[in-house]
C-alpha cells in the first residue's frame, strides 16, 4: 500500500535527496521499505559505484513493488538533480537515448527512490561510450542443474582467464547463477568484445563438455549451464554488483572471493545480510579496477578456433528459424504468474507428457519487450515417445507485447 509519510530528506555527501514515501514496504517477507533500500545502497556505496559509477544505466522501475512487472526507462527524467549527469548512447538499432550516469552515494539513493532496485549499466564509461572496458561472463544454469556445477564451470572459466593473461573476478547473480567480470583495456569495439567473450564461451565448453554449454539456442543446451556470451553485445546491460534483485528474500548480487564461490549460495546473500557482511570484510573486488588485461590472447585464440558453428536452420513460411528440436509452444504472457499458470493448465492435459519431460525441456523465457518483459511457454519434446507427442495447439494465452504501439 502507499505510504501516507510525508518524503524524507537525507543528507548524503552535501547533496540533499529527497525520499518520497520512505515507509513503503518493498519487501514485505523481509520486511524492508524504500527507505531500508536507500539506507543499505548508502552502506554498499563505494562497492555499488564501483560496478555501477561512471556508466550509463537504464533504470529499471519497480513503481508498484516486486510483484508488479517492472519497466525499463532508458532516457533519464528531465528533472534529474544536477549531481545526476547523463550519456547520449546510440544503439544497434538507429535509436539514442540520454541516460542515467551516477558518480556519488546521492546518486544511488536518487536512483533507489525512483523504485530501482537492481542497477543496470552498461560495460562502457561515460567517458568512452565506444569501447567496453568490462567483459561479463554470465553462468546461467539451465533447470535441474544443481549449484555445485555451477561452480565447476565457473573454475573453468578462471582456468581459461588465467590461460588468457586475464583476471575473472566472481559474484552471485542473485538469482540462481554466477557473473564473472573482467576488466579489460578499452581499446576494442563492442563486436571484438562479443568475440572475445564467444571465444571464452567455446573454449570453456571444449574443456567441460556437458558441465558447459556456448550453444545459442536454449532448447539445444540440456541440462548444462550457459556461459552467456551474448551479454556483451551492444545493447546489453546485466545487474551489477551489491544490485538488489526482486525475489521475495531481498536477494542481492553479491562479489565474492574466489575461495568463497564453491561454499556459497545465492540465497545466503540479502540486503541485511549483505550489509553486515560489507561491514565486516569490505568489497571483495576492491582491486577490480587495478586488474586491467587485454583481449589480445582471446582473440588470437578466435582465429585458431575459426568461426563458430552455426546452429542448423530451417526457416518457416515468414522466413523465421525453424527448431530441430521437436518444440511446442504453449503460451505468451504478460506476467510470469500467467505463464505459470499456462504451464500447469497444459500439464493437465497431458498428464501422460510430464512424466517422460527433463527439468530442461521446459523452457520458460523472460522475453524484451518496448518497455519492460514479457513471457513465452515452451516444451522440448524430445525425451516423449513419438507416438505420445500431442502437436501444436491453440496457444492458452497469446499475448501481444507490441499491440497498440506504433514504430519510433
Amino acid at each position: 500500500m502507499p505510504s501516507t509519510k510525508p518524503a524524507e530528506i537525507l543528507e548524503v555527501e552535501g547533496h540533499e535527496v529527497r525520499i518520497s514515501s520512505p515507509t513503503k514496504m518493498v519487501f514485505p517477507d523481509a520486511g524492508l521499505t524504500k527507505l531500508d533500500l536507500v539506507r543499505y545502497y548508502l552502506a554498499v556505496a563505494d562497492g555499488a559505484l564501483r560496478g555501477a559509477g561512471s556508466r550509463p544505466m537504464v533504470l529499471k522501475r519497480y513503481p508498484k513493488g516486486i510483484d508488479v512487472e517492472p519497466f525499463f526507462q532508458k532516457r533519464v527524467p528531465e528533472n534529474h538533480p544536477d549531481y545526476v549527469e547523463t550519456a547520449t548512447l546510440h544503439y544497434a538499432r538507429g535509436t539514442s537515448a540520454e541516460e542515467a550516469v551516477i558518480r556519488d552515494a546521492a546518486g544511488l539513493a536518487w536512483v533507489v527512490n525512483l523504485g530501482c532496485l537492481d542497477l543496470n549499466p552498461h560495460p562502457v564509461r561515460a567517458e568512452d561510450l565506444d569501447h567496453p572496458d568490462e567483459l561479463r561472463v554470465d553462468l546461467d544454469p539451465m533447470p535441474g542443474v544443481e549449484w555445485s556445477q555451477i561452480v565447476d564451470v565457473a573454475l573453468v572459466v578462471r582456468d581459461v582467464l588465467d590461460d588468457m593473461g586475464l583476471v575473472g573476478w566472481p559474484k552471485t547473480s542473485g538469482s540462481r547463477g554466477l557473473h564473472i567480470l573482467v576488466r579489460v583495456a578499452p581499446d576494442r569495439d563492442f563486436a571484438a568484445v562479443r568475440l572475445a567473450a564467444e571465444t571464452l564461451a567455446r573454449e570453456v565448453e571444449n574443456r567441460a563438455p556437458g558441465l558447459a554449454t556456448a550453444r545459442w539456442w536454449k532448447e539445444e543446451r540440456g541440462e548444462s549451464v550457459f556461459v552467456d556470451f551474448n551479454q556483451n553485445a551492444k545493447d546489453r546491460t546485466v545487474a551489477s554488483a551489491y544490485s538488489v534483485r526482486a525475489l521475495p528474500d531481498a536477494r542481492v548480487s553479491t562479489p565474492l572471493s574466489w575461495d568463497e564461490v564453491r561454499e556459497s549460495r545465492p540465497e545466503l546473500f540479502t540486503v541485511r545480510t549483505v550489509a553486515e557482511r560489507y561491514a565486516d570484510i569490505g568489497d571483495p573486488h576492491a582491486g577490480i579496477d587495478g586488474a586491467v588485461g587485454s583481449l589480445d590472447a582471446l582473440l588470437a585464440l578466435a582465429d585458431e578456433l575459426g568461426p563458430a558453428e552455426n546452429p542448423p536452420r530451417g526457416t518457416s513460411r515468414d522466413g523465421r528459424r525453424t527448431s530441430t528440436m521437436p518444440l511446442i509452444e504453449v503460451a505468451r504472457t504478460k506476467t510470469k504468474p500467467e505463464a505459470l499458470a499456462a504451464l500447469d493448465e497444459w500439464r493437465s492435459r497431458h498428464p501422460d507428457v510430464n512424466g517422460a519431460l527433463h527439468p530442461a525441456d521446459v523452457l520458460l523465457d523472460g522475453m524484451r519487450g518496448s518497455s519492460s518483459l514479457w513471457y513465452r511457454v515452451r516444451v522440448n519434446l524430445q525425451h516423449v515417445p513419438e507416438e505420445l507427442r500431442p502437436p501444436q495447439e491453440p496457444l492458452l494465452a497469446d499475448y501481444d507485447p507490441w499491440a497498440g504501439r506504433t514504430p519510433s
